[in-house]
């Protein structure tokens, strides 16, 4: 049960943090990424804070033995770059600057029903279930 809770506490912090700092807003997604014409620069400040966090976090997390509800740390270890990893980054990157969402703030701008959240995570379901038909 504090597994659980642990994990819903964690997504609740995540999805409030995307909220106030605007990813749930495509609009503000798809002018940060717009270099060339009114470019909003905000995002880079909860980007930078989100990495921040992560760097101090990490290093003081992992000196533990294992983690709390876990018997060990799962890090990826791969470091090599392919043709799939590269593919998936730029879908990945192209589908974020169409839609003006990732999976995260996509999934919190849901219960919102904004036409533009049903399509992006309709899409992004569609994809993921094709890509499992495919892979078999």
């Amino acid at each position: 049960m504090k597994t659980i809770v642990s994990a819903f506490a964690a997504g609740l912090i995540f999805a409030v943090g995307l909220a106030v700092g605007g990813m749930t807003q495509p609009s503000k997604v798809v002018g940060f990424l717009d270099f060339f014409g009114a470019w909003d620069p905000s995002l880079a400040f909860v980007m930078g804070g989100a990495v921040t966090v992560h760097m101090l976090l990490y290093r003081f997390v992992t000196k533990r033995s294992s983690p709390l509800y876990d018997d060990a740390f799962h890090i990826p270890t791969r470091r090599d770059f392919n043709l799939p990893l590269i593919a998936g980054s730029a879908l990945f990157g192209i589908g974020w600057g169409l839609g003006g969402f990732c999976p995260g703030p996509g999934l919190v701008s849901v219960p919102s029903f904004g036409i533009e959240a049903l399509v992006f995570v309709g899409a992004m379901v569609t994809g993921m279930l094709g890509y499992k038909l495919a892979r078999g």
